[in-house]
């Protein structure tokens, strides 16, 4: 594990201060108490049930936290990009990890310890505001879950979910193309159900794909088939 104090002058410096809306001085602070530690595909980055006392920044990759049911159903908890944070946020002492933290793709993070970010976090009201903004963030995300669950169908919250990973991209274009399979664990279905829906977009012409990426062509048309 590289000590990210030895890249103050460059990466990721820039990445913690964007991440944190700080001052260059600031994120100096944060970088000199952290490090980079980096996951490979598929790896598992925290396990559920884990006493943990460091937050994780997620400099690059996608993660996800997951839950196992007694029955062996995979519950997705909360999807990680770049920018996102995970782990124990904020905490004085250590915490139980609530859910399993897999890499989807390689990863790279920036970690430091819970009790450093928190005292950083009393020090300076720009960290303090960016803990709180992630932390409303996720529970906008988790709260829209839980409505889809509620109100949608299963294929409706398949045509949610593209729609909104489209909106991501100016160009309405998702890649790679969601692996169905993936695509079925965020909505809560299977993934029949999801390969389904998809194809029958595909031949309304609503979506295009090719080998690498689906590409919403007509978003408003999309929009009106989620129920």
């Amino acid at each position: 594990m590289a000590p990210a104090e030895q890249q103050e002058d460059g990466y990721p410096l820039p990445f913690v201060a964007k991440a944190f809306a700080c001052s260059a001085d600031i994120a100096a602070q944060v970088v000199r108490r952290g490090r980079l530690r980096h996951f490979g595909d598929r790896a598992i980055i925290l396990r559920q049930g884990d006493w943990l006392t460091l937050a994780y920044l997620l400099i690059s990759g996608r993660a996800q936290a997951l839950l196992y049911g007694a029955d062996g159903q995979i519950i997705l908890l909360h999807d990680f990009r770049s920018g996102d944070l995970f782990g124990a946020i904020g905490e004085i002492d250590s915490v139980r990890q609530d859910a399993d933290v897999v890499a989807l793709d390689p990863v790279e993070t920036f970690v430091l310890e819970a009790a450093e970010l928190a005292r950083l976090a009393e020090q300076h009201g720009a960290i303090g505001l960016a803990l709180s903004r992630m932390l409303m963030a996720r529970l906008r995300q988790m709260t829209g879950r839980i409505y889809e669950r509620a109100a949608l169908s299963a294929v409706g919250r398949v045509y949610a979910e593209l729609l909104r990973e489209a909106r991501r991209a100016p160009d309405l274009r998702i890649s790679p193309a969601p692996i169905l399979s993936e695509l079925a664990l965020r909505v809560a279905t299977t993934r029949e159900t999801a390969s389904r829906a998809v194809n029958a977009l595909d031949r309304r012409g609503i979506i295009r794909r090719d080998a690498y990426s689906l590409t919403v062509v007509a978003p408003h048309r999309l929009e009106a088939l989620i129920i």
